[in-house]
């Protein structure tokens, strides 16, 4: 097992852990370790509490970009890391991934990030583009290993001079837990197909391509169901209004279900589970469909492809495209039910091969290992 280490968690809420961490943190816990989880406090904290972990509230503005409120919570961070004196801090998400990388380079803290999507810093102009590539490489400069989601990301990182690629590895999202998300047969309706988005309602996710798709769609197959379940979120610059959402469902394009904690009753309800993003780290809901044998139809784009076997397991159509969404859908439609359940078997398959929750656990042991032993091969040569 090694030695027991102190690990710092950090991410932008409570619920990311325990949603998608909850195997990594488990494993961690099971090896001795003591995991302390850093992040704004939500109705996970008693969930995360109950496992073993302690918790530490970090509040934070997610979407803040005011220079007078992010030199506070640096402040906030290098408090935190001081008093929590962790051995090595694993980073989520845009903001506490640079925030904590700088700060924990301050304080010679090894910090591994997860580079789980880019933001919208890198969909924006050129101006914000770069600014965001020099935010990163000074952030990152003093990583002893970055993960990322996909390679692409791992390849722009590499070009752009962020990173070094032997000091990089590529993980298969936040894995998935193959018996939590067991395979399940295709519904047997007697109506029309039924589609299902589940994201954020962010323009970046793709929502008004899938709405206006469904428009298309629907006037040649008009017994079709397009339904969106995701949270509005207000903080981020490309949410879409509930205004919009009440004027899409008025004209009968889509139907919103709100939010859930749960997916997995309406993924096993869904013919098909589709996510029309701009870019994507590794998209946990397609992740999730592809293992309870649903067919996918998603964006060619980093993150999106890597999930999806164009063909075989769904297919990929043009980002930013709602009539290149409409087509994928259309040959879609074309399926008899044997060849929507041939997909759903290959997505399963490809999740059972390439996606285990296993090939992320055991890459975190790998680095936390090689980490632990140059901090103390760094502390003996000072000695």
């Amino acid at each position: 097992m090694g030695v027991a280490l102190r690990i710092c968690i950090t991410v932008n809420s409570a619920w990311n852990i325990w949603n998608f961490r909850r195997p990594l943190v488990e494993a961690l816990l099971q090896d001795g370790h003591e995991v302390v989880v850093l992040a704004p406090a939500d109705g996970s904290v008693p969930n995360l509490e109950s496992i073993g972990c302690r918790f530490e509230h970090l509040a934070m503005d997610r979407k803040g970009l005011n220079p007078f409120v992010e030199l506070i919570f640096l402040r906030r961070i290098a408090r935190k890391f001081n008093e929590i004196r962790p051995n090595v801090v694993l980073g989520f998400t845009v903001k506490n991934n640079l925030f904590g990388a700088l700060v924990a380079g301050w304080l010679k803290i090894p910090f591994v990030p997860n580079v789980t999507g880019l933001g919208t810093a890198f969909l924006s102009g050129a101006a914000l583009r770069a600014g965001s590539v020099r935010l990163y490489r000074y952030c990152f400069r003093h990583c002893p290993h970055v993960f990322f989601q996909n390679e692409d990301d791992q390849a722009l990182f590499a070009e752009l001079g962020i990173v070094q690629r032997n000091k990089t590895t590529v993980l298969p999202g936040s894995g998935i837990d193959l018996g939590a998300f067991p395979y399940t047969e295709l519904p047997r309706g007697n109506g029309g197909t039924r589609y299902l988005m589940i994201s954020r309602l962010l323009k970046d996710k793709g929502v008004v391509e899938y709405v206006e798709a469904a428009k298309l769609v629907k006037s040649n197959a008009p017994d079709t169901e397009f339904l969106i379940l995701g949270d509005f979120n207000a903080d981020n610059r490309t949410a879409v209004s509930q205004h919009d959402v009440q004027n899409w469902e008025s004209s009968g394009a889509i139907k919103h279900l709100g939010q859930a904690s749960d997916v997995r009753t309406y993924i096993s309800h869904a013919d098909c589970i589709v996510l029309p993003s701009y870019r994507e780290g590794a998209p946990r809901t397609l992740i999730e469909a592809a293992a309870m044998g649903r067919p996918v139809i998603s964006t060619d784009v980093p993150g999106c492809r890597s999930v999806v076997d164009d063909g075989e397991s769904g297919y990929l159509c043009k980002a930013r495209s709602h009539r290149s969404l409409a087509d994928a859908i259309l040959r879609f439609e074309s399926l008899d039910r044997q060849t929507r359940a041939m997909m759903g078997r290959a997505g399963r398959q490809k999740m059972e091969q390439e996606f285990s929750v296993e090939k992320v656990i055991a890459a975190y042991r790998k680095v936390l290992k090689l980490t632990n032993r140059d901090s103390l091969a760094r502390e003996a040569s000072l000695v």
